[in-house]
């Protein structure tokens, strides 16, 4: 592989604190503000992107429009309203910038004339759009709208809901799984697929796209716009999609299927792969069309590998088949010869130059977390963030490899802000295999004193805790509050190939405990100023799985466990999560055909070994692991008279969102810390 080193200094200034500076808080972190959407305009002079502000007082996030020269240079907000603006994309001449707004009362597309500064509302239609995309000449807006399948109109889905929202009884009659997902029961009601045509006027000529397929069987779009391209010439759409049928459950096989863009015939064109196929993307000539596939069926942590057709011959190439890195996004570059990609990779989050033809990578960046790329013909805009810093906007000379920060966004704020200092580090876990791992000091760091752990563990469980500013798991947060914060990528974590992602599988308390425990004997032997006697672990999801496990098979390492949304008894999660492909990779089958390998590593088994005070966490919409499992968990520590406590949120999912819950959660959290964890003057 090719390296192309950036300078550190360009690209790790960060922000500087005042000598004043104070610890970083839950409160900070809530706060802060949140680029995203950045996208060049087609000159590639300005940037325009959507920065979320938030509200404590209204305790909602607002979202509005700026601008940014490319190289640097004034911000200027374009939209600034109470209801949220986001997706900015630009006009074909680059003098209009359009957005999504719900200024109006539902979410319409709207456009901004950079001359006049006027805004005016584009479409009026009668359901929200969700996501959008523009075609190349401006002439169509194609986009995705939750509506009734049934209905062939959108003021038929409109008056469903408005019936909907009045009638008294409120019973759901099902007749097949996936009766809900993520926080919702499923209401009857599906996202898809429409184009409309676009003028000076608005919107006109609303045309199905997605609706029929395979004998009339309900189709069902997934995800955001990256799930649907439409290509160059203005007059084909490309999109994702699952069926909405009996096995959607238990099911990864998305396809990708054409349409004109004024709707017709439907083409699968990937029947063959039965697992799943995402983000397509034509090449800027309009002569490839590229994808990311999986390759085994029924598994969501499979490596996803870009496939390359090309459109004259229609032959197929696998063109990451020999890279062993998951791609998470990617885009052509402007003369079609290459691509930029972004994927996990070593406990960062990597930016790539990949040559087509050549099939060679050439690495951009080489720390922290970059996202959100777009591709001038001449330079890149990209979202970076570490440890050290939330995300801003990025510059990056295609010819020099030289990156230059753009924004600014939380200057005033992390000014008044210190934060700790990190570094990753690597040890040998599992069959002596390289394991890696962060550690982060306190912002006040004396190298004379000890400090107690906070051990922070990923949930996925095919994820990973790497250089990144997270905004719900921030080691800050706890360093802030006089804690060392230790994370490790055990097996199982994302950015170190698939064969160690891979491990996992099967072996949920096996290979990852052991890694968990060989990383605190290495962090043992090689930091003085940690007390690994003196620590609480901490972990969500599978992280909170794990905080269980710990609990029956490593009782006596830690003071203290917090489990936020952990899973308790296999055999309950299985028959009550909603999506039954996870749990059934996971464990090899149903519990019905495999009960013993649930059971293998089930925490339940091991409650009569619990001794250590837990504080258990749970959000009552999160369908992914069901309170159930959190009432279990408290219900086992209260009733062997075990210190614990049970923090509930009415109005949360899987996540911690609203920014007043997230900062209620923070100090809950943290003040149990302090409770267990004795800290050293």
């Amino acid at each position: 592989m090719k390296y192309l080193a950036l300078l550190a200094g360009a690209f790790m200034a960060g922000y500087q604190p005042s000598i004043d500076a104070k610890n970083f808080t839950a409160e900070d972190l809530v706060t802060l503000n949140r680029v995203s959407g950045a996208t060049l305009s087609p000159n590639g002079s300005t940037v325009a992107y959507q920065l979320r502000t938030t509200d404590l007082k209204a305790d909602k996030a607002l979202y509005d429009i700026y601008t940014v020269p490319a190289n640097g240079g004034e911000t200027v907000q374009i939209t600034q309203h109470q209801a949220a603006d986001t997706t900015p994309i630009w006009s074909a001449d680059g003098q209009s910038i359009y957005f999504l707004s719900s200024r109006s009362g539902s979410n319409q597309l709207h456009r901004y004339d950079l001359k006049t500064d006027n805004i005016v509302q584009v479409s009026d239609l009668p359901v929200d759009i969700n996501t959008y995309k523009l075609s190349k000449d401006n002439n169509y807006i194609v986009f995705s709208a939750t509506v009734f399948p049934e209905c062939k109109t959108l003021l038929c889905s409109q008056e469903n809901f408005a019936e909907a929202k009045e009638r008294k009884a409120t019973g759901k009659l099902y007749h097949k799984t996936f009766v809900r997902h993520w926080d919702k029961w499923l209401d009857g009601t599906q996202s898809r697929l429409f184009s409309a045509k676009l003028s000076d006027k608005g919107t006109t000529g609303v045309t199905p796209l997605s609706h029929q397929l395979d004998g009339n069987v309900p189709s069902n779009p997934f995800g955001g716009a990256e799930e649907y391209t439409i290509s160059p010439d203005s007059e084909t759409v490309v999109f994702t999609l699952r069926i909405a049928d009996e096995k959607e459950s238990r099911s990864t096989n998305f396809d990708l299927y054409q349409v004109s863009i004024d709707g017709g015939e439907i083409t699968n064109l990937t029947s063959d792969n039965k697992a799943w196929d995402t983000q397509p993307v034509f090449s800027p000539d309009g002569s490839k069309l590229a994808w990311l596939a999986m390759d085994r069926p029924g598994f969501e942590a499979d490596r996803l590998q870009v496939h390359i057709k090309d459109l004259d011959s229609g032959e197929v190439s696998n063109v990451t088949a020999e890279w062993d890195r998951s791609v998470s996004s990617y885009a052509f570059s402007h003369d079609g010869k290459k691509l930029f990609i972004t994927g996990n990779n070593i406990g960062k989050k990597s930016l790539w130059s990949f040559d087509i033809e050549g099939r060679e990578p050439t690495l951009l960046t080489e720390k922290g977390y970059v996202g959100a790329v777009s591709v001038g013909s001449d330079k890149l805009i990209y979202q970076y963030d570490d440890l050290k810093n939330p995300a801003d906007l990025y510059h990056m000379d295609l010819t020099t490899g030289k990156s230059s920060q753009i924004t600014q966004v939380n200057k005033k704020a992390m000014s008044d802000l210190q934060l700790g200092d990190y570094e990753q580090f690597s040890f040998k876990g599992w069959n002596d295999e390289t394991v890696y791992g962060y550690v982060v000091q306190p912002a006040d760091f004396d190298p004379e004193k000890e400090y107690p752990l906070a051990f922070l563990i990923h949930g996925g469980p095919q994820g990973s805790f790497g250089d990144h500013f997270h905004y719900r798991w921030n080691p800050q947060t706890y360093t802030g509050q006089g804690f060392v914060a230790v994370m490790i990528d055990f097996h199982g974590s994302t950015g170190y190939g698939q064969e160690f992602t891979d491990s996992i599988t099967g072996d949920w308390g096996g290979k990852p405990f052991e890694d968990l425990q060989k990383g605190m004997s290495y962090i043992e032997d090689t930091y003085s100023f940690i007390d690994t006697e003196n620590s609480c672990a901490l972990g969500a999801s599978y992280g909170g799985y794990m905080i269980n496990w710990i609990a029956g098979n490593w009782p006596e390492q830690f003071k203290c466990l917090v489990n936020h949304d952990g899973i308790f008894d296999n055999r309950m999660m299985y028959y009550a999560t909603e999506e039954l492909w996870f749990v059934e990779w996971e464990n090899g089958g149903t519990y019905f055909d495999v009960p013993e390998n649930y059971e293998k590593f089930n925490p339940v088994h091991h409650v009569d070994k619990w001794q250590t005070p837990m504080l258990v966490v749970q959000g009552t919409k999160d369908f992914r692991v069901p309170e159930t499992q959190s009432l279990g968990t408290f219900t086992a520590l209260q009733r062997q008279g075990i210190p614990s406590q049970l923090l509930v949120f009415e109005d949360e999912n899987h996540w911690v969102l609203k920014p007043n819950n997230s900062i209620q959660w923070h100090h809950v959290v943290n003040n149990w810390l302090h409770q267990w964890l004795n800290e050293k003057q």
